[in-house]
């Protein structure tokens, strides 16, 4: 008698992927390079071809990597903006998520807004609303009445503040 096979019954004795059949691990594309290619990279603008990297030779790659490479400037802009309206029902979506703030869930206008108020990007609600009363007191136009840059700071802070103010909004009616 052979032998008895552990793949019989419920529940399977022996644990998930530990087969005996060899499985194929692909290696990494650069030259010499014997570790597992796990990260794929294109090989051209616009091109399907990839090569996989291992993540070593995948930062190394992606490091001098610039997407807007042989672009003017207005050429630029328009691209990033084209792809902002394309990606704009991503944003709409946001409230499917499940982090709180701190934890990469801060769109790129929260980013800009907890900047101009000069905070942290982990700054909770309380620390916004204090740092923008602190920062409206300062310029507001009862304070500094006919002084424009004092205005146009106040119009700053309060714009940021709003910003912020509507994003855990949100947050407070998804969770």
């Amino acid at each position: 008698m052979a032998g008895r096979s552990n793949d019989w019954g419920f529940p399977r004795w022996r644990s998930y992927g530990s087969s005996r059949e060899t499985t194929t691990v692909r290696t990494c594309d650069r030259h010499n390079c014997e570790e597992k290619g796990d990260c794929p990279a294109p090989k051209s603008p616009n091109s399907p071809d990839r090569w996989y990297f291992c993540q070593k030779h995948a930062a190394e790659y992606n490091r001098g990597w610039d997407y807007f490479e042989g672009l003017d400037k207005e050429a630029a802009e328009a691209r990033a903006k084209s792809e902002q309206s394309e990606n704009a029902g991503y944003a709409e979506a946001q409230h499917y998520g499940w982090g709180g703030s701190g934890d990469g869930t801060r769109s790129s206008d929260e980013l800009r807004a907890l900047k101009v108020l000069e905070l942290e990007t982990d700054a909770d609600f309380e620390t916004v609303k204090k740092a923008w009363r602190n920062k409206a007191k300062v310029v507001h136009p009862d304070v500094k009445p006919g002084d424009a840059e004092a205005a146009k700071q106040f119009q700053t802070f309060q714009v940021a503040y709003e910003v912020l103010k509507q994003a855990e909004e949100r947050r407070e009616w998804k969770g």
